[in-house]
């Protein structure tokens, strides 16, 4: 059986196996289009192209909640971030601490999109900074974004203004019109990268610019110890038609993901060896690394993906916490 398949490019060493022929699903012929994320949603929430891709999990929860079953969730994982790391601030904003975010001028390039999901939800159960609190400037139009294929629709009590086309966020950072960003996709190459994303300034060679939090590191395993939570970005989906024709394929990629995963973890503690057997890293540092960094399936993930649930509901981006049981396979749930 030949499926198309869209997964992001072949940097991440966790799909590079899919995506190089390595490791190839059981009765299943994989064909490629590697795309940047932002272009891929929205050409699978729009179009349905592909029969197997990443996706957006917030967009995959909000369509769901919709009433869109043209996808079946597959735990496979294949970005996470500490996304509040991700928030760049204008030195000259008055910003010196997260609760500072109040009464900003914020960009967003998707209100909707995980990575500002995740932002946000930090923001407000870390900081008390509530999202009506902020003032959004969305840099997606409605025509190609993910929003726009999901009928998106500003949560009540949130301004989500929209930066018209003849300028971008960071035109706006660079002009003083925006305080801070939760996230900046520069587009420097906007003909050949994607179709989605319009900034090319290079705001981290600025002097004026840089993240909120000073100490990424540091707050990443913050928020980590914290909460054990290690947010998820982009999920598998499988066309629901596939699934339903061929119940046996969703088990078989998904088995092929875990595989590449294993992978890639293989090597990483190749290099942790090394780097423990010169020196370069002590005992504790080396007991913590030899743990999987990532892991598929629900049951490894199951607190970060109810976190993610609850704070998509809580934004107002679906009207009601939507259970995983609807979100994923059902052969899947026990994985």
């Amino acid at each position: 059986m030949k499926l198309q398949l869209s997964i992001a490019t072949d940097t991440n060493p966790r799909t590079r196996p899919i995506m190089d022929g390595s490791v190839s699903p059981d009765g299943i012929d994989l064909i490629h289009t590697p795309l940047h994320p932002s272009e891929m949603f929205w050409r699978q929430l729009k179009f349905g192209d592909f029969d197997v891709s990443e996706m957006s999990f917030s967009s995959l929860i909000k369509a769901i909640s919709a009433g869109n079953d043209q996808w079946v969730g597959l735990p496979v994982f294949t970005t996470h971030h500490f996304f509040q790391n991700w928030i760049v601030i204008r030195k000259d904003a008055g910003i010196n601490r997260p609760e500072d975010m109040a009464g900003k001028r914020v960009g967003v390039p998707e209100f909707q999109q995980t990575a500002a999901v995740w932002s946000r939800g930090i923001l407000k159960h870390e900081f008390g900074v509530d999202q009506t609190e902020m003032e959004f400037f969305m840099e997606r139009l409605p025509k190609t974004s993910h929003g726009g294929s999901t009928g998106f629709v500003p949560p009540p009590g949130v301004t989500v203004n929209q930066i018209p086309l003849e300028t971008n966020i960071g035109e706006m950072m660079l002009a003083g019109e925006l305080d801070a960003t939760l996230l900046y996709l520069p587009n420097p190459n906007l003909p050949n990268r994607n179709l989605i994303d319009r900034s090319t300034a290079d705001l981290a060679s600025h002097p004026n610019f840089g993240p909120l939090f000073p100490d990424p590191a540091a707050e990443g395993l913050r928020y980590y110890r914290k909460t054990n939570i290690y947010p998820i970005n982009h999920a598998m989906v499988i066309k629901r038609s596939v699934a339903e024709e061929h119940p046996w394929a969703v088990l078989n990629v998904l088995k092929a993901f875990n595989q590449a995963n294993e992978m890639a973890n293989r090597q990483r503690l190749e290099h942790v060896d090394y780097y423990h057997k010169s020196g370069l890293i002590s005992q504790d540092a080396y007991d913590a690394l030899c743990e999987p960094l990532v892991r598929h399936g629900i049951a490894a993930n199951r607190e970060t993906l109810e976190a993610a649930t609850q704070f998509s509901y809580e934004q107002g981006l679906t009207p009601r916490r939507v259970p995983l049981e609807e979100v994923f396979a059902r052969s899947t749930l026990d994985q």
